[in-house]
């Protein structure tokens, strides 16, 4: 079992940043790869970006990309997405997921493990 807590969400400006952090309880974390996703209010559930077991890849959606940086240290069990150049389309509930296999993945139902959520909202 893996549990997992998003921290770092928060009020910002448009073209500000932040920086989310999903912290993992299990010592086997770095088998993992884990995801970001994001639930707007009235829309379903997508696809942010998602960092491999290694951190060797990463993969982001069209609308983050070049905005958003995902990173890891397996070391500290935590995955961390720094977002720059906050658009208030960004702002969603942010919710980090672990997939078993390792692999890059960004269908929702290969992830088994999620948090909680944190909330990132974006005044323009």
């Amino acid at each position: 079992q893996v549990a997992l807590v998003e921290s770092g969400g928060g009020l910002v400006q448009a073209g500000g940043s932040l920086r989310l952090s999903c912290a993992a309880s299990v010592r086997t974390f770095s088998r993992y790869a884990v995801g970001w996703f994001r639930q707007a209010p009235g829309k379903e559930r997508e696809f942010v970006t998602v960092i491999t077991r290694s951190g060797g890849e990463t993969f982001y959606a069209d609308s983050v990309k070049g905005r958003f940086t995902i990173s890891r240290d397996n070391a500290k069990n935590t995955v961390y997405l720094q977002m720059n150049s906050l658009k208030p389309e960004d702002t969603a509930v942010y919710y980090c997921a672990a997939d078993a296999s390792g692999f890059g993945r960004s269908k929702q139902r290969w992830y088994a493990y999620w948090g909680q959520g944190t909330q990132v909202t974006v005044s323009s």
